[in-house]
């Protein structure tokens, strides 16, 4: 190759190179103009009973332009959640106080207090309370969206929950139940 061609194409690439940055950087702006700092005390939250899960939805995608929902769940032991797959989210579970039993694939494992687990969307998951007492767990949700599941969810009826009208409404937000 010729030098001047070379320089030409080393000279383009470079140009390309330093635009990258800039353009990561204009998007970041973009977000955090978009957002406003919010603070969720210990007991703020709109709360929710979703099919026997009681949630505290502290950040939702109207706080966070669409990025991701943190929700604070505190159940008794038994409390429990089928094998389902997401389609359009990731999870990651982290356990405040108390025990959870989480399958993710072909795992299952205790998670205690401080401990943490990741569900990917497309991996089958389940989780269970277990242990002496209540549990704490925090739920981080990638992006947003699934509050609105969750809402909707809330307002069935008390008591057993109607299985079919469940897995419709989840299979509307591209969660669908193994079974």
């Amino acid at each position: 190759m010729k030098r001047k061609d070379f320089i030409k194409i080393t000279t383009s690439l470079s140009a390309g190179v330093f635009a990258i940055p800039q353009i990561i950087l204009a998007n970041t702006k973009k977000i955090a103009t978009a957002l406003n700092p919010k603070i969720v005390r210990n007991h703020e939250g709109k709360k929710l009973n979703v099919i026997g899960d009681f949630q505290t939805l502290k950040l939702t995608g109207k706080d966070t332009n669409g990025l991701f929902t943190l929700i604070e769940e505190e159940n008794d032991p038994g409390t429990m959640i089928p094998l389902h797959v997401h389609t359009k989210e990731d999870e990651v579970f982290k356990v405040l106080e108390g025990e959870m039993e989480l399958t993710v694939g072909d795992k299952t494992t205790i998670l205690k207090a401080g401990d943490l687990a990741f569900g990917p969307r497309g991996v089958p998951h389940s989780w269970k309370i277990v242990g002496e007492k209540k549990a704490k767990v925090i739920l981080s949700v990638f992006p947003s969206g699934i509050e609105d599941m969750f809402e909707e969810l809330g307002t069935l009826p008390p008591g057993p929950p109607d299985f079919p009208k469940v897995a419709e409404i989840c299979g509307r937000y591209g969660i669908n139940f193994i079974q």
